[in-house]
């Protein structure tokens, strides 16, 4: 189990807390995700909200080289038996 203690800090008008990368990985949460925050007997509570199924088009859009560490594939030079 993920777990921090973190300061809440001013943001604009609002108040607002980083989730650490342990803790969002474990949770699933991700940039740019819509999550539910709710008060249930005085706890906050973050709630990822489901995407929709997304097209092929719309999950390319959302690729970030530099997040995901850059193309798979590089180069053409042969690895393999790949026929060309």
């Amino acid at each position: 189990m993920a777990e921090a203690i973190l300061n809440i800090k001013h943001w604009g008008n609002s108040l607002g807390v980083r989730l650490p990368a342990a803790v969002a990985r474990e949770a699933h949460l991700y940039e740019d995700q819509q999550v539910r925050v709710t008060v249930e007997e005085g706890k906050v509570i973050i709630s990822p909200i489901q995407d929709a199924t997304l097209t092929l088009k719309q999950r390319l859009e959302r690729y970030k080289p530099e997040h995901h560490g850059g193309e798979v594939m590089q180069g053409t030079e042969k690895l393999g038996a790949e026929k060309w």
